[in-house]
Formats: structure tokens, C-alpha cells, sequence
């Protein structure tokens, strides 16, 4: 049996920093919520890297986005083939329970999940191409991307090309949930496609395939 061991003593001294400040300050704000419940205008789907910080990216406050992170931000095309489905279940429930007004895919800058999606197609992770690889497998998502860019030369150029299939493909593959598409279709929600330079602090807006991705 695996021994329980207490939460490292950094965190418990930021949760108590943070109690003492920002909640104490905000008090009947945090009741409030808790009492009313959420009501996020904004689904975020984005990657799980720690760098991608969302709150302040858009000035949010508590309650305001609806986040889901995964590996590489991608979103499945639908399959309601009975099995569980984590990024699926999100979107249905901001979509709706939560119905949100807009639905965000963000990638970004050095993606850890799309560079790995990129060695596994080129053959140069064969650990990726197990079936017990639950990364691999997620990753199967972008592959028709990587066969879009493979004739980029230059390496970061097509790693940054890759980092906005995902985007692209995530925001085709929300498409074909039918409650996704009924909302859009009735304009109750936009989808929008969003590529974070992390480095430079810049966020480019995917505008269709004319346009492609525009610096906001």
C-alpha cells in the first residue's frame, strides 16, 4: 500500500498566503460563486504545459473561463463509441450545461506534445507507436497535420507549422459533435483558434485558410 505523504511544505505556505490575501479580500465574492454556481462566458482548451498561464493571459478573473488542458491541446472528433472521453465530456458540458458563449482552442510556442507527435510520425519515436502509449495514441489525433507540413524544411518552422494543425484540426474535429455544430449553426457559439508565442509573449488568431494565423 502506498504511504500518503503531506502536501510539500511550499504549496501549503502559497494556499495559505493566497487565504489570507486574495481570498480574505474577496470573501463574498468566492461565497457567491460557491452559492450560485459558475457561469463562464469562455471554454479554454489548452495544453497542459505549465507555461501556457491562462488567468492572466486574459486578465481573468475566478469563474470566468471554463479550462480544460490535455496533451497538445487537441480536441478528438466525435465518437460516441461508449468508452470514456475526457476532452469530449468538457465540451459537452460547457457547451450544454455551461453553455458557453465561445469556445477557445490555444496552442502554443515549443510544444512538448506536438514535438513528440512529429519524432512518432517520423518514425524516430517507436516508443510512441506502442499501443500501450496512452500519449501515442492521443497524439494518432494530429497525425493528418504532420503529413500538411512534412515538407517544411527548416525544423522550428515546421514544429511552429505543426503547433497550429493542432489548433486547426481541434477546431474542425469540434465541429462534428452535433450539439457543437447546432450551437454554431443557431449563433449561439463562436470557436475561435488561438498560437501563444510564449517567448515573445504574442498571440496569433487563426482567421480561416486564406488569412491563416494574424497577430492580435
Amino acid at each position: 500500500m502506498y504511504r500518503i505523504k503531506p502536501l510539500p511544505g511550499y504549496l501549503v505556505q502559497r494556499y495559505r498566503g493566497w487565504k489570507a490575501t486574495a481570498y480574505s479580500e474577496n470573501k463574498g465574492w468566492y461565497r457567491r460563486l460557491a452559492e450560485e454556481g459558475q457561469r463562464p462566458r469562455v471554454m479554454v482548451i489548452a495544453c497542459c504545459d505549465s507555461r501556457v498561464h491562462i488567468s492572466p493571459m486574459f486578465e481573468a478573473d475566478t469563474g470566468e473561463i471554463f479550462i480544460h488542458r490535455n496533451i497538445a491541446n487537441l480536441v478528438p472528433a466525435y465518437d460516441p463509441d461508449g468508452d470514456p472521453h475526457g476532452t469530449s465530456a468538457a465540451v459537452e458540458y460547457a457547451v450544454t450545461a455551461l453553455r458557453v458563449a465561445h469556445v477557445i482552442v490555444l496552442g502554443h510556442s515549443d510544444c512538448g506534445g506536438v514535438r513528440g507527435c512529429e519524432e512518432m510520425c517520423a518514425g524516430r519515436a517507436p516508443q510512441l507507436e506502442l499501443p500501450e502509449s496512452f500519449v501515442g495514441r492521443w497524439l494518432e489525433i494530429l497525425r493528418p497535420g504532420y503529413d500538411r507540413v512534412v515538407t517544411i524544411e527548416n525544423p522550428k518552422e515546421r514544429q511552429t507549422a505543426l503547433e497550429k494543425q493542432a489548433v486547426i484540426i481541434s477546431m474542425q474535429n469540434l465541429l462534428t459533435f452535433p450539439f457543437v455544430a447546432e450551437a454554431v449553426e443557431a449563433e449561439d457559439l463562436k470557436i475561435h483558434g488561438l498560437w501563444h508565442d510564449i517567448g515573445e509573449g504574442r498571440l496569433d488568431q487563426f482567421l480561416g485558410e486564406d488569412e491563416g494565423f494574424v497577430a492580435i
